[in-house]
């Protein structure tokens, strides 16, 4: 099985580990996406009962968009202040209790300064936003497929905390 494959299949397992999550604990979740143009959107989307628990997301992949839409300041939109906001935004957009949000440069070249595979990442659960910034590695398919598993599993992670664990 190829990098690619395996961070796939990790990202499909990890959505069904969501569903299960926010089946059990009612809770609803959104994403805001850029680099990864729907990716997230479609796993969470294509986990079981997803009806009951994912409102949607946001495809914001023009730096304008970012700006406008999900009021990213000023700058760069590949930083922790561009996803936060991000993340903030279509949760409130969505009404939702969680969102998770991407931004970043998939290759093969830089963006805003930053070296392919710079990825920043967002999760917001009720008011509490964590982020992080990864650098991934690969071709534009395998950072793209790294950042959502990665996106996947920091939502999952940070909804555990904030509700309590349950197996899996």
């Amino acid at each position: 099985m190829s990098s690619f494959e395996e961070h796939e299949n990790n990202a499909t397992r990890i959505a069904e580990l969501l569903s299960e999550f926010c089946t059990d604990h009612g809770i609803r979740v959104a994403a805001a996406e850029s680099l990864t143009g729907g990716r997230i959107c479609s796993h969470l989307a294509a986990a079981s009962g997803s009806g009951e628990w994912f409102a949607g997301g946001v495809v914001a992949y023009a730096s304008d968009v970012k700006h406008r839409l999900l009021n990213v300041p000023p700058g760069s939109v590949i930083s922790c202040q561009a996803v936060e906001a991000m993340a903030r935004s279509v949760r409130e957009m969505m009404g939702v209790d969680a969102a998770v949000a991407a931004s970043g440069a998939g290759g093969p070249a830089g963006q805003d300064g930053q070296e392919p595979g710079t990825t920043c990442l967002a999760v917001v659960v009720d008011d509490q936003v964590d982020s992080a910034v990864h650098s991934f590695s690969g071709e534009p398919l395998d950072i793209l497929s790294q950042t959502q598993e990665q996106a996947l599993a920091m939502l999952l992670e940070a909804l555990r905390k904030r509700y309590g664990r349950t197996e899996g």
